[in-house]
């Protein structure tokens, strides 16, 4: 402790926490170096644990690095319009040989879209996102966007998907989205988007089934089905259908299905072990929104499985994700008792 006081070094409890006085850089090939501005000199080295690092990636979407008049790198923030001479990757640097980490240690339910897609640049790439014009939906779009992704919002309501549109382009006036409508709740309407996507004649490298409905009243569809299990997989399933050709075409590509853990407490088949098809389209009689939600959930599981075992190998892979438990977004505007229990979950839940 006499050592580290003598250098100025006790005022600071974390290792990788610097003392005063000494500031954080890093050269324009990404080596991170330390300035002591009380006696005016410069190292590799941390000044506590010793160690020589190196940022991770490249330039977060919209960032560009600069040098000013006196050699001194800077960095330019396109889409907040600021400048800085912090560099934005300094939370992600490495060890001069460091050990790789695995994605369990670099990720966890703290972790946010933009934090995983750092580095990445989607430039070229295409998706489609149905729902996307609020809760995940919303924020997954945001997120491809402003990593140089076209994304095309699959919205029931084209006002507040051009809204929805608007919102990400006032985050970055350069990014590519476009809102499209799509009502799951009609076939003809998802067959209409289907053509009308196709006409613009664009790959589709990344197809995010997320729209869905939760604890709504019993009601047919136009169709003369139940809506929760035709919003939630029906049409997602149709769509899919539709267009498969162009994500063979535009193929390495993905289809990504919003599933949720619900999916466990629920069951399709009859006592005989057969699938009980009433149960996945139920009458008004038999209909418990709860069970109709966890139901479509458990479809979108196996349609997903099914769905990759068929296309991997054409270069097509799907996925199902359970985004979290409870999340708060507005999928449970349909309840008071939903909203207060949703709400009261809420300091405990993964934020959008």
């Amino acid at each position: 402790m006499a050592a580290l006081k003598y250098a100025g070094l006790e005022d600071t409890d974390s290792e990788e926490e610097l003392p005063p006085g000494w500031e954080e850089r890093t050269t324009k090939d990404g080596w991170v170096y330390y300035a002591n501005h009380l006696e005016e000199k410069t190292q590799w080295e941390h000044p506590k644990s010793g160690k020589r690092k190196r940022v991770a990636g490249d330039l977060p979407y919209g960032w560009e690095q600069e040098t000013d008049e006196n050699g001194q790198v800077y960095f330019v923030d396109h889409i907040n319009k600021r400048t800085t001479y912090l560099d934005p990757r300094l939370a992600f640097t490495v060890e001069d040989n460091p050990v790789k980490p695995t994605t369990r240690q670099k990720y966890d339910g703290n972790s946010t879209a933009m934090e995983i897609l750092q580095g990445c640049d989607l430039s070229g790439k295409v998706a489609v996102i149905t729902g996307a014009n609020s809760g995940i939906g919303f924020e997954t779009a945001k997120s491809l966007a402003l990593h140089g992704a076209c994304v095309i919002l699959a919205c029931r309501s084209l006002v507040r998907g051009n809204e929805a549109v608007q919102r990400i382009l006032g985050e970055w006036h350069k990014a590519k989205v476009e809102a499209m409508t799509l009502d799951l709740a009609s076939l003809q309407s998802v067959q209409h988007f289907a053509e009308a996507f196709k006409s613009k004649n664009l790959p589709l490298h990344i197809l995010i089934c997320n729209a869905a409905v939760f604890g709504v009243p019993w009601c047919l569809t136009e169709d003369g089905l139940e809506s929760t299990f035709q919003v939630n997989h029906l049409g997602h399933f149709y769509l899919v259908q539709l267009l498969e050709d162009v994500l063979r075409q535009s193929s390495p590509a993905r289809v990504v299905v919003v599933s949720s853990e619900s999916h466990r407490f629920t069951e399709i088949k009859d006592s005989s072990g057969k699938l009980d098809f009433s149960l996945l389209s139920p009458s008004k009689k038999e209909y418990w929104a709860m069970l109709a939600y966890n139901r479509s959930k458990l479809c979108n599981i196996l349609f997903s499985n099914e769905l990759n075992r068929r296309l991997s190998p054409h270069g097509v892979t799907s996925n199902s994700v359970h985004p979290g438990n409870m999340i708060y977004s507005s999928l449970h505007r349909n309840w008071w008792v939903y909203t207060l229990l949703f709400t009261l979950a809420r300091p405990f839940t993964k934020s959008m």
